[in-house]
């Protein structure tokens, strides 16, 4: 999975990012490879978290479309 992260210059130095697709995924660094680190870290959290919300099957139907 491929996920797009925009990554800010902080004002009191270093990075912060964030991932747009995944609400409130967010994480900083004083480097860019440390906020890139800490980036993909906390994209692992978050789907974890909600891949543990998830309603099962037996709870809400599911289907796909096609785009």
């Amino acid at each position: 999975m491929k996920l797009r992260v925009l990554i800010h210059p902080a004002e009191e130095g270093g990075y912060w990012a964030e991932i747009p697709s995944l609400p409130g995924c967010i994480s900083e660094g004083e480097t860019y490879e440390e906020t890139m680190t800490n980036i993909h870290e906390a994209a692992e959290g978050w789907l974890a978290v909600a891949i543990e919300q998830m309603p099962t099957e037996d709870q809400v139907q599911i289907a796909e479309i096609e785009l």
